[in-house]
């Protein structure tokens, strides 16, 4: 099959698929115990029956369950996410408004994460067991497993607190007027924890993951037949090893690519950075349902939409790829 047949083969399938999203999305939401009611209201304690039902109908609330999906459905596919019960504005416009220092967070911790993680771990499978190999495999584990929120606040403790070199929170200066190259250094600046905080757990896992691709890559005939032809190693493990080994590694990638817009919850929590993780968290102690299920369908969408591109993408890197 061609890739133009298989590309509008599957178009149709990521229709049900996204719908399939927002109906879990959807139910997950409401069975979770609560209502935004109470917290609109402080616990309704002193606050009249009459306004708590007034609030009820007018975020509509008071229809079955299985009604609320169907209009929710309806309003989605038409670009309507609904109202934020804590902003009372638009859902899409809360979301859209964090999305750019969300991608710019992400977008550098993952980045430098996959370009060193290559690296590392293509330097490591030359030599396996050698002093390069070993500190790569033991930066790897400790990056894995260091819990980030912890690896946060001691970055935190050592680089703004004790030596002073780097804001602590924010993506800005909290009063400074700063514009041009002085407002983009001062980003920068705020930028350098969270995404050296958040970019160390992927700095594992693609480090790791491209030493034992090109292990597995590099003990496999066609490498002994390309060192049988008198290749040089630049030609064995970059030409040959390196691109049948990106195939697990453009798998996660993607996935991670996918992922962007939740930001890090834990990461944008810690340095108080405003973007989607961080709304993410506020919208969950404010119960505020609407912006929850607007972010999750978008990281649904987003979701299928790379995994569709990642099959696309193995069929360029590996000619043998043939989909039926």
């Amino acid at each position: 099959m061609s890739m133009r047949r298989y590309i509008l083969r599957r178009i149709p399938q990521l229709i049900p698929l996204c719908i399939f999203a927002i109906v879990i999305n959807f139910t997950l939401m409401h069975l979770a115990p609560g209502s935004p009611i109470d917290y609109l209201v402080g616990g309704g304690e002193v606050v009249p029956k009459e306004y708590i039902e007034k609030l009820t109908r007018e975020f509509g609330l008071d229809k079955p369950l299985h009604e609320q999906l169907l209009i929710y459905i309806l309003n989605v596919f038409s670009g309507n996410l609904g109202t934020s019960y804590r902003y009372r504005t638009p859902v899409l416009q809360v979301i859209l408004e964090r999305v750019p220092n969300t991608l710019l967070l992400m977008t550098t911790s993952i980045m430098f994460a996959f370009v060193l993680g290559i690296f590392l771990g293509v330097s490591s499978s030359k030599r396996p067991y050698s002093l390069v190999d070993n500190l790569a495999s033991t930066i790897s584990v400790l990056g894995y497993s260091i819990p980030t929120f912890w690896l946060g606040m001691l970055l935190i403790i050592v680089f703004s607190v004790y030596l002073r070199w780097l804001p602590t929170m924010g993506m800005s200066t909290i009063g400074a007027q700063l514009e041009g190259w002085e407002a983009v250094i001062d980003t920068l600046r705020h930028l350098i924890l969270p995404a050296t905080t958040l970019g160390t757990t992927y700095l594992a896992l693609y480090t790791r993951l491209t030493r034992a691709s090109m292990l597995e890559e590099l003990r496999k005939d066609y490498i002994t037949t390309a060192w049988g032809k008198g290749l040089d190693d630049r030609a064995v493990y970059y030409r040959h090893a390196f691109r049948n080994a990106m195939l697990p590694v453009t798998t996660v990638l993607g996935l991670n690519l996918g992922l962007m817009l939740t930001g890090a919850t834990l990461t944008e929590t810690v340095f108080s950075w405003p973007g989607i993780g961080r709304l993410v968290y506020d919208s969950i102690i404010t119960r505020d349902y609407p912006v929850l299920m607007g972010i999750f369908i978008i990281v649904s969408i987003t979701v299928v939409l790379a995994n569709f591109i990642v099959d696309i993408l193995y069929a360029i890197l590996d000619p043998r790829v043939r989909y039926k």
